[in-house]
């Protein structure tokens, strides 16, 4: 029996794993996916929200500006790409000023702190393609940016690091109170136990949650959100995310850096049914078209170098949902925009929680730093020269269009945990991230992947399950 078992490997459960791996437990993190990060988490803005947008008072508002002050220090703990750019929520004309200013108002409530309206003369300053019809902003010097998949990678790592197992390929077909105490975990490879679950399984945490409290039933809608991508030379066409001012449906359609270089515009806001539906459609992607340039004029979209569509975990009443519902069960659920902004305080929170119910002790040996994968480009040359002379692994340049290198790829390979697909490889290293969308370096990685791993090139996948790229060979023996 383990002491704790966390459904679901986003960012949220990640990150409460990394602050239970603080106490002396036996942890387990089960995901019915190939790798960390492959639901919600790997498919979103990408932004450190500042906090002034949720409704004061609630939870998601008090996480948000919590997590995002924790964000500059645990990327240097953690050692993950992030950057603390600023954000401008921008208003398009005079008859939206005091939709702006209650904006800002609910940010001061919310504990936000250097937010102030600026005019459209400092706001043409700061972005030059504003748009036209642009008349002020709110500014928000606290919003920043940060690669999702380098998050919570390195909350797994850290997590690996001090103890934590990770099992993956396995669904959570039920679960079952024992006469004991704590809880029989069914699944589709065999049962586990733990004395406390924590249910932080994205669009799906509704169902574990009905299945334990079908009395207060929970409903999740996955909200899809589609997004384009923009090539490295679209990549300073803003230099803060840009934000409209929030409607209905959220803040509408944004424009950002990321913290490699690129542009990325989206997201649409549309409810589905389907809890897998990551489609883009051509209805979404005109919507963000459409939309992108309300804020920001002249946006090269010609320089669109994918689009990818992600779900929000959107509940109906529109918090976060974290408490114990029944002994030994701690939900982590509804965890939509800004999750990944609150994802820091999300993790403490639930570890408070789930220590105390347990009574857990601290660990002395617990270790909280991590380091990323190195990238050679960012050394000196002739530290970079050395480098590749101790390890030719890292003077083979694998992935052209981003410059990853074999010896970054091998590196990912044998972390824990590590990419055991092309996609894996790819959020990990950024190999196949490039203007040519892994066009050229897909062979070599599998290659890599193969020889790594000790498997056929026929077994590796795109990203698990039944996402072989290899599915025979076209000169047959008879």
């Amino acid at each position: 029996m383990y002491d704790i078992i966390i459904i679901g490997g986003g960012v949220s459960g990640c990150a409460a794993a990394r602050e239970l791996s603080r106490y002396q437990a036996d942890i387990l993190v089960v995901d019915k996916e190939e790798d960390v990060c492959c639901g919600t988490t790997k498919a979103n803005s990408a932004i450190v929200h500042a906090g002034y947008d949720a409704a004061h008072g609630s939870l998601m508002a008090r996480l948000n500006v919590e997590g995002s002050r924790m964000m500059p220090a645990l990327a240097k703990e953690l050692d993950f790409a992030y950057d603390q750019c600023g954000s401008l929520v921008v208003c398009i004309n005079e008859e939206d000023r005091p939709a702006l200013q209650k904006l800002y108002e609910n940010g001061v409530a919310n504990g936000v702190e250097g937010l102030r309206i600026i005019e459209r003369d400092e706001l043409v300053a700061m972005e030059p393609h504003i748009a036209d019809e642009a008349v002020a902003a709110l500014w928000a010097p606290t919003g920043g940016i940060v690669c999702p998949f380098g998050l919570t990678y390195a909350l797994a790592e850290n997590a690996a690091k001090n103890g934590v197992k990770f099992q993956f390929d396995t669904t959570v077909t039920g679960l079952t109170r024992l006469d004991d105490g704590g809880w029989r975990v069914e699944t589709d490879r065999g049962p586990l136990e733990a004395r406390c679950v924590v249910n932080a399984a994205g669009v799906y945490a509704d169902k574990l949650h009905n299945l334990v409290q079908p009395g207060d039933p929970m409903t999740i809608v996955p909200r899809r959100g589609d997004y384009f991508l923009l090539d490295h030379t679209a990549g300073d066409h803003v230099s803060h995310t840009i934000f409209q001012l929030p409607g209905k449906y959220g803040k509408g359609v944004l424009v950002t850096p990321t913290v490699h270089g690129n542009l990325l515009i989206g997201p649409t806001a549309i409810d589905i049914e389907d809890k897998e539906g990551t489609a883009t459609t051509a209805a979404g992607l005109d919507e963000v078209r459409a939309k992108a340039g309300l804020a920001v004029k002249d946006i090269p979209l010609r320089q669109t170098i994918t689009s990818f569509a992600g779900l929000r975990a959107h509940e109906l009443r529109h918090d976060f949902f974290i408490g114990e519902i029944a002994p030994g069960f701690v939900d982590c659920a509804g965890i939509e925009s800004p999750g990944l902004s609150s994802s820091p305080a999300i993790g403490v929170m639930v570890a408070d929680i789930v220590s105390r119910s347990l009574g857990l002790e601290k660990d002395p040996a617990f270790d909280p730093t991590r380091k990323g994968i190195l990238d050679p480009k960012t050394l000196p040359m002739e530290e970079r020269n050395e480098l590749i002379r101790q390890n030719p692994a890292y003077g083979q340049i694998i992935c052209r269009c981003e410059s990853i290198t074999e010896g970054e790829i091998i590196d990912a390979i044998h972390r824990v945990p590590g990419a055991r697909s092309l996609d894996g490889v790819k959020r990990r290293t950024r190999a196949g991230m490039g203007r040519c969308q892994a066009g050229f370096c897909s062979p070599r990685v599998m290659e890599i992947l193969a020889r790594e791993l000790g498997v056929e090139q026929s077994a590796v996948t795109k990203s698990g399950g039944g996402s072989r790229i290899i599915v025979g060979t076209n000169k047959d023996v008879y």
